[in-house]
């Protein structure tokens, strides 16, 4: 197991509110599921993070979606830190101020420069998919001094 990894499972059914991330802070999810590469968050959707008709803005739907993917290949443990080139997002459904959401990831292609993940995002039952991203990162320069635990 791989010291992200071993981070994430210790952090399952906790909020967000301690992440490293700035991002991840504000949208404050709840780690429901952790395998390396495999991600799953439960949101809150809050007043903020509505638009004027009050529903879950695209632009922060794309926020969870691009949020979780980066984590997700965070939890492999990579040596070197990977940014999005690209995000699409299909957007099918809606979600309100009060529903929960939950974005669940997978890395579909893990190459070596380029990684190839997906993020679909559901209604709490799963009975609904509010939208699906994919994106492509590429490795950077920046070395995240991960080792083996």
């Amino acid at each position: 197991m791989n010291k992200a990894i071993a981070i994430f499972k210790s952090l399952i059914g906790k909020d967000s509110s301690e992440s490293f991330s700035p991002l991840m802070r504000w949208l404050n999810p709840t780690l429901i599921n952790a395998e390396a590469g495999e991600l799953e968050f439960v949101y809150v959707v809050r007043e903020e993070m509505t638009n004027p008709m009050n529903i879950l803005h695209g632009g922060t739907t794309a926020a969870i979606i691009d949020d979780a993917i980066g984590a997700a290949v965070f939890s492999l443990g990579n040596s070197h830190a990977y940014t999005t080139v690209n995000l699409a997002i299909d957007y099918f459904s809606s979600a309100k101020a009060g529903d929960k959401i939950i974005a669940k990831t997978s890395i579909i292609k893990k190459g070596n420069k380029i990684m190839n993940a997906q993020c679909e995002v559901w209604n709490e039952d799963y009975s609904r998919m509010i939208a699906l991203g994919h994106s492509n990162l590429i490795k950077t320069a920046m070395e995240l001094g991960l080792e083996p635990v």
